[in-house]
């Protein structure tokens, strides 16, 4: 039995279920990252080839993967519907396995604190001061030796993506499917339950590491497996700091959000394959660098003010 806070406010926390079953925390957590990413493709294929099929009418002689590419807003509908049923909803109620006695909103630090407001500003400000770096670890993963499938599937991918961007009301679309569903969803799964059930059993390091290292793999883009696990390692550092996951939410929407703008009003820019020419300045690197260093360490003396 756990016990925190002191007299009438003390906490009694017992054992939960994975610790009376002999489970490991970070085994169970895993495992359902694994199942949640199946599951979460299941549903979004589904949803989307009905979608697809409700749309075209019931001809059996529909190419559907042409459909597919060319109505990408439906697959995007397929993808949130996956993605609030198994990472956010599912996950939530899987992180009961791993409490007890505390509530699962706590568990995922589904809560805020009196500073929760400064510091999901600092935090946005750092996810806009940091895209230098970012794209530029982006540069560094274009030189690493990848398979050429990996590659031209990226090509595809961003092509059709590219397409969606330029057609009537995709702003919109963007910003509901790529922004601000997997800012809740892909939130509550890796900095709320992933990283929570790491911490547990390996310590606050090795699950911002290991979790942001998942976040980047979820994705399955090996050409942007570097800049996307640097993202998930930022969300993980900041979600500890600030003690809530609510500026990692905020940040993951403006993170997705400014690139689904950037996607539609300056395409050339947003989709120009990575070179040394198109990678940014190391000027404009250093000055992105020293005011992320700034942001963090700001983050770090609030989160020794509130201990």
């Amino acid at each position: 039995m756990r016990e925190s806070g002191t007299g009438s406010e003390q906490n009694v926390f017992y054992p939960s279920w994975v610790e009376r079953n002999g489970f490991s925390h970070w085994i169970v957590a895993v495992l359902w990252t694994g199942i949640a990413f199946f599951l979460f493709q299941a549903v979004a294929s589904v949803v989307a080839i009905t979608l697809i099929i409700l749309n075209e009418g019931l001809d059996p002689n529909v190419d559907l993967t042409r459909v597919m590419t060319e109505r990408l807003d439906l697959l995007f509908i397929g993808n949130s519907v996956g993605q609030i049923l198994f990472l956010g909803l599912a996950s939530w109620l899987v992180a009961g396995l791993h409490t007890g006695g505390e509530s699962r909103n706590r568990y995922l630090r589904l809560t805020t604190r009196s500073d929760t407001v400064n510091l999901t500003l600092l935090t946005a400000l750092l996810f806009v001061v940091v895209q230098p770096t970012i794209w530029y670890i982006g540069y560094l993963n274009s030189l690493l030796p990848i398979p050429d499938y990996f590659s031209e599937l990226q090509d595809a991918q961003q092509e059709m993506i590219e397409n969606f961007l330029q057609s009537d009301g995709a702003v919109l679309m963007g910003l509901l499917n790529i922004a601000l569903v997997p800012a809740i969803c892909e939130e509550v799964m890796f900095r709320g339950y992933v990283q929570r059930s790491l911490e547990r059993s390996w310590g606050i390091w090795a699950a911002i590491l290991v979790s942001g290292f998942l976040f980047g793999l979820f994705h399955l883009q090996m050409t942007n497996i570097l800049p996307l696990s640097t993202l998930g390692v930022l969300l993980a550092l900041v979600t500890w700091l600030s003690g809530s996951l609510i500026p990692a939410m905020v940040a993951h929407f403006v993170n997705n959000g400014s690139a689904v703008v950037l996607g539609n009003m300056w395409p050339e820019m947003a989709f120009a394959e990575m070179t040394a020419e198109t990678a940014p300045p190391l000027w404009s690197l250093g000055v992105s660098l020293l005011l992320s260093y700034l942001i963090i360490r700001q983050l770090f003396v609030q989160r020794k003010i509130q201990s």
